[in-house]
């Protein structure tokens, strides 16, 4: 299929002309952060082009291009969802082999040369001055299988799973970009089934948890909720995330507050913000949602397909050898952002820009489509096999997790490149 732009792009590219996703550069040459769309095996640096004064044929662009100088993307996103689409279609017709600018970008070398940068000569950055990290829980098959671990299939899911997005407070001065290596956690566990009292060691229970996350571009005053049909606006576009977990810190410190050291040192997110409208021609119902008439109003959301038909795949690499040990699908939510985001705010809980919320962790309901090795061991009974002899419980140092995932067909993919993490020994 032939690429409809003057850049070549693969067509089994995750950055097509449909997606555009924003990011964060820098180079060894110039240290200076900007922002930059990802577009096939390319990053088109903003900030040359708006110094290029590519914008100045649109005056509502040209008012607002010196968002594009700024080291996160914070400032871009707080202009709403109306002005990230025009400026995501005015890029896409200067990338057109029809392009109805053709002297802006495709008919100047020179502003190509400054502009057009391999990818693999920039340096991603965690794209937004992030305040704020709530991670929820809202993957069905996950929530269910770890509870069918602790609590059997009886109580497996606890009695307020569907009536609310259950989630917890992270800590957002952890979340790192792709690529930036995880450090083994240290802390208090129980040294064996039964013992009672705890030991300070590294962890041996390290784990990954395949998410979807949302950054907020718009902000709620104190006090006034966000609601759930205008949850929409409220949302600049999505990354994939690690939440990272520490298993045994994790079963000794939840009781009684939840989460806390099994979870703060390291979130790993993709580094190109998917913008929410790029998103929009793949929305499609959640299976497993569990529906208006059983939600309360204020979760009630209009419109059926509240979910994103989007693969994802988990891989491992040991010594260079990559091995898939999970393809899923984003539809196995039972709750949106947008409900998430409502019952976030239904307390006057005020949202921020750059905030960052993730979904929690992606499962499918059969072994291959599992999200966690926590689920694809039964907490480190049964270990799984990737191939070539390996086996694994959890982590080892040295391993190493790459996310993946995309919306759409072959030449159109909507896409968030790698999201990617190697564990490094424990630091003394």
């Amino acid at each position: 299929m032939s690429s409809p732009s003057w850049l070549n792009i693969h067509p089994e590219s995750p950055f097509s002309l449909a997606n555009l996703p924003f990011g964060i550069i820098s180079q060894q040459s110039s240290v200076a952060r900007r922002a930059a769309v990802a577009v096939g095996d390319y990053a088109i640096d903003l900030l040359q082009l708006s110094q290029g004064r590519v914008f100045d044929d649109e005056p509502q662009l040209k008012e607002h291009s010196g968002v594009f100088s700024e080291p996160t993307l914070n400032a871009f996103a707080a202009l709403g969802r109306c002005l990230h689409q025009q400026y995501r279609l005015f890029i896409r017709d200067l990338l057109l082999e029809e392009t109805s600018k053709p002297t802006l970008l495709k008919g100047n070398p020179e502003l190509q040369r400054r502009a057009i940068l391999p990818l693999q000569d920039v340096i991603t950055h965690v794209p937004m001055a992030i305040g704020d990290y709530t991670d929820f829980y809202a993957g069905i098959n996950h929530a269910y299988n770890v509870g069918v671990l602790f609590r059997g299939p009886d109580n497996a899911l606890q009695p307020n799973y569907l009536h609310l997005p259950v989630g917890y407070h992270g800590r957002a001065s952890s979340i790192q970009v792709s690529g930036a290596p995880v450090y083994r956690p240290k802390g208090q566990m129980l040294p064996a089934p039964g013992a009672k009292t705890p030991v300070f060691a590294s962890s041996k229970k390290l784990d990954i948890e395949l998410e979807l996350a949302a950054f907020v571009c718009k902000n709620n005053d104190q006090g006034m909720p966000i609601p759930v049909n205008d949850a929409h606006n409220h949302i600049f576009g999505y990354v994939l995330m690690n939440d990272w977990s520490a298993r045994d810190i994790q079963a000794w410190e939840y009781v009684p507050l939840g989460p806390f050291n099994s979870k703060n040192f390291a979130t790993t997110i993709s580094p190109w913000v998917v913008l929410a409208d790029a998103l929009e021609p793949f929305r499609t119902s959640l299976p497993g949602a569990p529906g208006n008439g059983k939600l309360l109003p204020y979760l009630q959301q209009g419109n059926a397909d509240i979910g994103f038909d989007i693969q994802l795949t988990v891989d491992l690499v040991v010594e260079r050898q990559v091995f898939r040990i999970s393809e899923c699908n984003a539809q196995h939510l039972c709750f949106s952002f947008e409900q998430m985001l409502a019952h976030h705010t239904i307390t006057g809980c005020p949202m921020r820009t750059g905030d960052l919320i993730g979904s929690g962790t992606i499962s499918g309901k059969d072994e291959t489509s599992l999200g966690s090795l926590l689920e694809m061991t039964k907490n480190g009974q049964e270990p799984i096999n990737p191939g070539m002899g390996l086996t694994r419980m959890f982590l080892e140092d040295g391993d190493e997790i790459v996310l993946n995932g995309f919306a759409g067909r072959s030449g159109g993919r909507v896409g968030f490149g790698d999201c990617r993490g190697r564990i490094a020994p424990a630091r003394t």
